[in-house]
Formats: C-alpha cells, sequence, structure tokens
C-alpha cells in the first residue's frame, strides 16, 4: 500500500455500515458481513419512494436470519410514520426483533405521511412511549443543510440531543469542516458523542446504478444535500474503475485534530459491501 497506513491512525473502535433496503442487500449482509454474535453494527435506511415498511421488514428478516438485534439499527425517519398509534406498531416490531437502537432523522419526504414533520416531534413522541431504545442517534450537518438555515439546524440539533445519545455526521469530505462542525456544536452546549459519516470507495457507475434505483426525486435530493460530489464522480471523462477513497479524508480528520473527538465511524455503503469490508480489512487495522 503507498503512502501512510491508515491502520496506524488513532481512529476510534466504533464502526457501523449503512446499508439501503434494495433488492440484493440480503446476500451481501450474509456473505460480507455477519460473524454471529460478533457482527458489525448495520444501520438501515428508509426510503421516502418506498415507505418505513421495508426497513422494518429487513430488520425482522436479519434477526431471524440470526444477526443480533442488538447490532441492527433502524433509522425511523418521522415523515414516514402517520401517528402514535403506527409508531406503538413500528417499535413493538422492532422490539419483538430485540433492536435496541434506533437512528432518529426527519427525512426527505416532501410531504409527511401524518403528524410528524421532523425529528424532534418523533422523539418527543418516543420519549411518551417510555423511551423504548437504550440507544437514540440523530443526524448532524457539517457542511449546512441546503433547505434550512445554519441557525434553525443549530437549534434543532441543540433541542434533539435532549432525547439522543450520540449524533451521526452527514457525510462530508472536507476534515477541516467536520472538525469545526464539532467545535461549533461544542461551543452551544451540544455534549453528545460525534460518529463521523464517511463515504466508503465506490465505483462510479456502480453509484450511478444505485441513485437510480433508489429513485430520481430521492437521488435529486441526495446530490443537492451533498453539494454536487456525486455529480464530480459522475462527470464524463472519468476513467473506468474510478473510486473515491476514504484513507485521505480519515487522515486529514486526525491531522486536523478531528481523531480525540470522534467516537465512531459511520460508513455510508451504498451497497457495495464488498468493496466496503474489503477496504476496512485492509485499512482498518487496529483502529476501526
Amino acid at each position: 500500500m503507498k503512502g501512510r497506513a491508515v491502520e496506524k491512525l488513532p481512529l476510534p473502535a466504533g464502526l457501523r455500515y449503512e446499508i439501503i433496503p434494495l433488492e440484493g442487500i440480503e446476500e451481501g449482509v450474509w456473505g460480507w458481513l455477519y460473524e454471529g454474535e460478533r457482527s458489525p453494527t448495520l444501520t438501515i435506511t428508509a426510503s421516502p419512494a418506498r415507505g418505513i415498511e421495508p426497513t422494518v421488514e429487513l430488520v425482522r428478516r436479519l434477526r431471524e436470519g440470526g444477526y443480533a438485534g442488538r447490532a441492527l439499527v433502524p433509522h425511523l425517519s418521522a415523515r414516514l410514520i402517520r401517528d402514535e398509534r403506527h409508531l406503538e406498531e413500528i417499535v413493538a416490531r422492532l422490539k419483538e426483533a430485540e433492536v435496541e437502537e434506533a437512528f432518529v432523522v426527519g427525512g426527505d419526504a416532501k410531504e409527511p405521511a401524518g403528524k410528524f414533520r421532523d425529528a424532534l416531534g418523533l422523539l418527543e413522541a418516543l420519549k411518551e412511549l417510555g423511551s423504548p431504545f437504550e440507544r437514540v442517534g440523530i443526524a448532524g450537518y457539517p457542511e449546512g443543510h441546503p433547505f434550512i438555515e445554519e441557525k434553525v439546524l443549530m437549534e434543532a440539533l441543540v433541542a434533539k440531543s435532549a432525547h439522543a445519545s450520540y449524533v451521526v455526521s452527514q457525510v462530508c469530505f472536507d476534515a477541516r469542516s467536520v472538525v469545526g462542525w464539532v467545535r461549533r456544536i461544542r461551543a452551544v452546549g451540544v455534549r453528545l458523542p460525534v460518529v463521523v459519516g464517511v463515504a466508503a470507495p465506490i465505483e462510479a457507475m456502480r453509484l450511478a446504478r444505485i441513485a437510480t434505483r433508489i429513485g430520481v426525486g430521492e437521488s435529486a435530493r441526495f446530490l443537492r444535500k451533498q453539494r454536487g460530489w456525486l455529480l464530480r464522480l459522475l462527470l464524463p471523462g472519468r476513467k473506468a474503475g474510478f473510486s473515491y477513497d476514504a484513507s485521505k479524508f480519515l487522515e486529514a480528520l486526525v491531522r486536523e485534530g478531528g481523531g480525540e473527538g470522534v467516537s465512531g465511524i459511520h460508513l455510508y455503503t451504498f451497497n457495495d459491501l464488498k468493496s466496503s469490508v474489503g477496504w476496512v480489512r485492509r485499512h482498518g487495522g487496529g483502529g476501526f
């Protein structure tokens, strides 16, 4: 391997893989992630195009197949949940699967399915249900959000942090932005552990196919939120096999002073588990 080995970086031990509940992903989980009770943490997104049912159903199937319930973290998207009764039903099914942790987001659905319009409302509803999960994650935005002002984002993060166990940063490619954001949230009193969102290596054409399968509208929203990085990957003229590699970002994160303030890595796999796991095994060492 050329350059400084990523395994020597003082990165945290916590690593979680994010997947999208699409056809074929279960085979990838069993083939590349499953290690019995030692299986790594797996977070499962919720799609505005498909609703929350595929997320809950995938959790059920994985648990029935033997994946540890404590290692399954479903995304609960507020705008996909109709009301308290719908939430109770979802929670009951997840608890039956022995799920101990959930990741609560507002979601990108243009119109809410019911009364929950944002993550805070859903977090408060979970509290009313007796806080059924041992751990709850929330999202943070180091580079801002295309539709929400920075001040509003920060106020919302402060309010959400009272109900959460940790915060996951949206995928970002600028280490300085992440470190600066961590300092800003600390300055306003958010002391939650920070899990840094990192894009796993992925070949550009595979990324294009995943974007198409997710849905045109959702893909467009995701592209806008990421400030064009996916578009840069897909520009004409990229050589075949071109992919993004997170190693340089992680090295820069430590150089900028972010390593000590990070409690984990949230790996956005784009469902390419073979490449994601291979990269972790090559570069992770004891650092991950």
